[in-house]
């Protein structure tokens, strides 16, 4: 199918994507399981859009069991080739403040559970995460945030946390030894994932604490992440309609072609089935 060309991951509070139109709802099976939740798909500012809550609507996911890789497929199959994802997060800079906007482009993780490849079963793949963001469609998510006003920060690294528990203070300041600027549950696997799909994928993280490194700092609770990203989102909405509107239809950026050095595995080893359940990823490659 090629029923859009963006892709928008929601997170925290974000469910829906006022001013879509067309709308329908999309329900796909995938090899790895059913999705977050239904994706809703439209027009935004005559673009096609594919939307998808990362927790479910009403927030019913950890972070650690979001379908990651039922959700980057699903996407593919759709005909997403950029993905803009929002993330809240909690600041290791000063100058980062609850309340602004950052866009990373680097990764740190510090996951334990989690499924970061579609391959497996046979099928061997490694692709290069040097630069886990897309630089071009970070550009215009950072570009885009300027325009709307935001109060927003280029580059950065984003540590990523298993959760769902929040980081004790002995982590905080170990990862703010590192040099890390933000800290969140759920960029790692995705843009793993969509690397693999050959999928852009960038970031508008919403800054909404301190985490616990600053002792006089108030504790970071779940209604003081809630409430920031509150006041974030209608900035995030807006940054992502004026993106939308900036995104060429050709892609010059590497992500496309992410798989085209990275599959070690020969082709007439494969089964059957494991070309048909990889098909989707590296059927260019293999015909």
């Amino acid at each position: 199918m090629s029923l859009a060309r963006i892709g928008i991951i929601g997170g925290t509070g974000l469910y829906e994507i006022e001013g879509m139109t067309g709308i329908r709802q999309v329900h796909l099976e995938t090899p790895f399981g059913e999705t977050s939740d239904d994706i809703t798909v439209g027009k935004l500012n005559g673009t096609g859009v594919a939307f998808l809550p990362r927790h479910g609507r009403g927030h019913r996911i950890l972070p650690g069991e979001i379908p990651c890789r039922a959700n980057i497929y699903a996407l593919k199959c759709l005909g997403v080739e950029q993905i803009i994802s929002i993330n809240s997060c909690g600041s290791f800079k000063e100058e980062i403040r609850p309340g602004e906007l950052l866009i990373p482009d680097q990764v740190i993780d510090q996951t334990r559970d989690r499924i970061r490849t579609f391959f497996g079963d046979g099928v061997v793949a490694h692709v290069s995460m040097a630069e886990p963001f897309c630089p071009e469609l970070s550009e215009i998510l950072f570009q885009s945030a300027r325009e709307a006003g935001a109060a927003v920060h280029k580059g950065g690294t984003y540590v990523t946390i298993e959760g769902p528990a929040f980081s004790t203070q002995a982590e905080s300041r170990l990862y703010k030894t590192w040099g890390a600027d933000v800290i969140g549950m759920t960029i790692i696997p995705e843009a793993c994932l969509a690397r693999e799909a050959e999928i852009c994928y960038a970031s508008i993280c919403c800054v909404t604490d301190y985490d616990s490194w600053r002792e006089k700092e108030e504790k970071v609770t779940a209604d003081i992440i809630i409430g920031y990203m509150q006041k974030n989102l209608s900035m995030a909405k807006q940054i992502i309609k004026l993106a939308v509107g900036r995104i060429k239809d050709t892609r010059h950026c590497e992500c496309g072609s992410a798989l085209k050095n990275a599959i070690v595995t020969t082709p007439t080893v494969m089964t059957l089935e494991q070309k048909k359940k990889f098909h989707l990823i590296i059927g260019k490659y293999i015909e």
